[in-house]
């Protein structure tokens, strides 16, 4: 059978501080993670019990052992997951100083194996059968992960939905300024866009969200997810249908996994043919929940987590209506 959520790209290990508000430092003690975007969203689409898989590629080492374990146990397949001679499995450190500073150190060098991923590896017929196809602007960066990456996606020719999680990490280019033409060569390739406003002025050249959503749009994809930060989400169909989705509450506790738990979330929500407002609603709260949890991977929710954080968002959004009603009604009286 397909796999409903194929992802292609990083895997790693994270290490965060068990302590927060500290710099690394100064930390005593740490936690040992899975990591890694494409990877914690194949997880993240696995725990509402889809079925899903990650092509990848670790180091020759106790760290990749730890990762196929960490993919099994999460129910995730690693039939896909390679080994690679040229460096050690990547590993992430952070720092967390709450609400919205989260330092990351990277050590992906001289090369990390997920860049190593080659196009006559991969399982082509595996990519054009999943119901999603997940990637990353990270594939992009570096050779031969760029030329897999645009021939996954050149092989798949839009079947199902091909998702472009816009992914901007400046420090994996040895150019960046080469960043804007492969952006737009995959943007051909793409259904669904995903970026925050820096990800997107990257791929496109706009920052001001509706003309972000619009300059994807006009690349190629059919539903455009531009993030705005405290100002929650716009998504925009390729009909011109628009949905703005305020942020949910949360009292930040590491705010790194968020996005990847709103990239499962949004799988999710595609794969049960919900339309673009409530797929987006339903992300943006699962990105809340994990925003609220120190780690990635093992902090991804449930669908009955969502939905109850969901109801708890609209209990809270009704009671300020009412509150903001009374009292603009008693400014009327005085």
């Amino acid at each position: 059978m397909p796999f409903e959520v194929l992802t292609l790209g990083r895997v790693g290990v994270d290490v965060y501080p068990l302590q927060t508000g500290v710099g690394l430092a100064e930390v005593t003690s740490f936690g040992k993670y899975l990591g890694g975007s494409p990877t914690n969203v194949a997880v993240a689409a696995a725990r509402y019990g889809r079925s899903a898989a990650v092509i990848t590629k670790t180091g020759r080492d106790p760290f990749g052992d730890f990762v196929r374990t960490a993919l099994n146990g999460y129910g995730v397949d690693s039939r896909y997951v390679g080994t690679s001679d040229i460096a050690p499995t990547p590993v992430t450190f952070c720092e967390i100083f709450p609400p919205d500073d989260f330092p990351l150190y990277f050590y992906r060098l001289p090369k990390a194996p997920d860049l190593d991923i080659q196009a006559a590896e991969l399982d082509l017929d595996a990519v054009r059968d999943a119901r999603i196809f997940w990637f990353t602007g990270t594939g992009l960066s570096e050779e031969p992960s760029r030329s897999a990456t645009l021939a996954a996606l050149a092989h798949r020719a839009k079947a199902g939905a091909t998702v472009f999680d816009l992914d901007w990490r400046p420090m994996f280019w040895s150019d960046p300024a080469e960043a804007r033409s492969y952006y737009a060569e995959a943007l051909r390739h793409t259904t669904v866009a995903v970026g925050n406003l820096d990800e997107c002025e990257v791929a496109t050249g706009e920052r001001e969200p509706y003309a972000a959503a619009k300059a994807l749009l006009a690349a190629g994809v059919e539903l455009a997810v531009v993030k705005q930060g405290p100002k929650g989400v716009l998504a925009m169909d390729r009909d011109g249908t628009t949905a703005e989705i305020p942020p949910v509450p949360v009292d930040v506790v590491n705010g790194l996994g968020a996005g990847d738990a709103f990239g499962g979330a949004l799988c999710h929500g595609l794969l049960s043919g919900w339309d673009s407002a409530r797929t987006v609603s339903f992300a943006n709260a699962a990105g809340a929940i994990v925003a609220g949890r120190l780690s990635c991977s093992d902090a991804m929710p449930t669908k009955a987590e969502v939905d109850a954080k969901l109801q708890e968002a609209s209990l809270a959004s009704a009671e300020a209506a009412t509150e903001a009603s009374a009292e603009a009604s008693t400014e009327r009286k005085a």
